[in-house]
């Protein structure tokens, strides 16, 4: 993990900008939960989900293991059992409970657990509050780590619950649905970049994962990227001209997924010829035919890419076209907790937010690359295998969580992130 260094200089400041983020993203990870009911907050809808209920504990172990039992003088756990409850896959930290099985956790209740998360949360203000500036070096890295951590399980609560709410014949609505207008439809068009050798990776003293380092050269072609992600629209076309029924165009292993009736459509969409309802957050709506389409997987998107004549971004690419961009795209605070049709820009729309795009990159380490000792280098490099890059957050992403270089990464067949498609092609 690379954080950012707390120096002599200003650490009074940064040790006050850390306490109020600190405290921004665990109240809001507690707004996420506020309007589930118990019985939401305890089910795992599939393997691949867990209970909200157990990502607001397992945050809370998070802080709890690596930044409290190390640093606070007398500190104990708040429960002997839940580090093994709550431990998700570090190996160093100890057994864990199975994956598969977290929402047969009934035990804590969900009373226990924002109890659990009171405890850590007070006990991180009383070691916060005596820190000097020695401690807060060893601290800090640790806290900001903690907050980017948190804050990628808000996007997982959500994720989740989607999942959850789909399963359930009633549709339940998570958050009222809100209304978007787009002044003005965006055309598709196209920018050129020029080939040649660029430098790629975070630099900087900002915090940034260890995955998007170290920062190196690659040479790339001269290529053309899309002005926004596939729409739905675009979508339906490729359904009514058959494309799930087109062994060319898939990979072999989507195409067996295909024959084994695992892809139709979009995951959540229900339907048939151009008439598609899809599920939200907002309870089930009709498909909007100009925002872009979501929950697509890896080789469903490559054989949209196939079936337009075109092909996915590579990873390097995107974070060129994305550099320098203005963040303000779609994102959790907007409310939408959707993908949105997107706005004319004069330079490539809906790169931060909306979609998380699936690069055609798969998840390997940079040249150079070496995990963190201990138990905090499990948190990235030990996935550096069998998944392909998505790059740029999506609607369901915490504001100020993204940035050009972020490497997300998920399992090619993987449906229920909010995963969307932006085309590209040699120039």
């Amino acid at each position: 993990m690379r954080t950012a260094d707390l120096d002599t200089t200003g650490i009074d400041d940064r040790a006050s900008d850390l306490r109020t983020r600190f405290h921004a993203v665990r109240s809001h990870s507690e707004d996420l939960a506020r309007g589930l009911l118990p019985e939401d907050q305890t089910v795992q809808s599939m393997q691949d989900c867990s209970p909200t209920k157990w990502h607001l504990a397992h945050v809370s172990w998070f802080f709890e293991t690596f930044v409290l039992q190390p640093h606070l003088r007398g500190y104990r756990v708040a429960h002997p059992d839940f580090g093994f409850l709550f431990n998700s896959y570090y190996e160093a930290a100890g057994a864990r409970h199975n994956r598969f099985e977290r929402g047969l956790i009934t035990r804590p209740t969900v009373m226990e657990v924002s109890a659990y998360r009171h405890h850590i949360t007070e006990a991180m203000d009383r070691l916060m509050a005596v820190a000097d500036e020695g401690l807060w070096r060893q601290i800090g890295p640790l806290v900001e780590i903690g907050i980017h951590h948190e804050q990628q399980h808000q996007e997982l609560i959500l994720m989740d619950i989607l999942n959850l709410f789909a399963a359930n014949p009633l549709k339940p609505v998570y958050r009222p649905w809100k209304p978007h207008v787009v002044p003005s439809t965006a055309h598709l068009a196209w920018f050129d970049y020029d080939g040649g050798i660029y430098g790629i990776g975070h630099e900087g003293d900002e915090f940034s994962y260890d995955n998007e380092s170290p920062r190196h050269e690659v040479l790339l072609r001269p290529f053309r990227l899309a002005s926004r992600a596939v729409t739905n629209a675009e979508w339906i076309a490729f359904i009514m001209d058959g494309g799930y029924g087109r062994a060319e165009l898939w990979l072999a292993d989507g195409w067996a997924r295909v024959k084994a009736g695992e892809f139709r459509a979009p995951l959540y969409w229900t339907g048939d010829g151009e008439d598609w309802h899809a599920m939200t957050l907002s309870g089930q709506h009709p498909v909007d035919p100009d925002a872009p389409v979501v929950h697509v997987s890896y080789y469903e998107a490559d054989a949209f890419a196939r079936w337009a004549g075109k092909r996915l971004p590579t990873e390097a690419e995107w974070e060129i076209a994305a550099r320098g961009l203005p963040h303000d795209g779609n994102f959790a605070s907007s409310g939408f907790l959707r993908p949105v049709a997107a706005p004319d820009r004069p330079h490539p729309a809906q790169m931060f937010g909306d979609v998380w795009e699936w690069t055609m990159s798969p998840y390997t380490a940079y040249p150079g690359y070496r995990p963190a000792p201990g138990a905090i280098g499990e948190y990235n490099g030990k996935f550096m295998s069998n998944q392909m890059v998505l790059r740029g957050g999506c609607c369901a992403t915490p504001d100020g969580h993204i940035r050009a270089t972020y490497r997300n990464f998920f399992y090619p067949h993987q449906r229920w992130p909010f995963a969307g498609l932006r085309l590209a092609e040699d120039a």
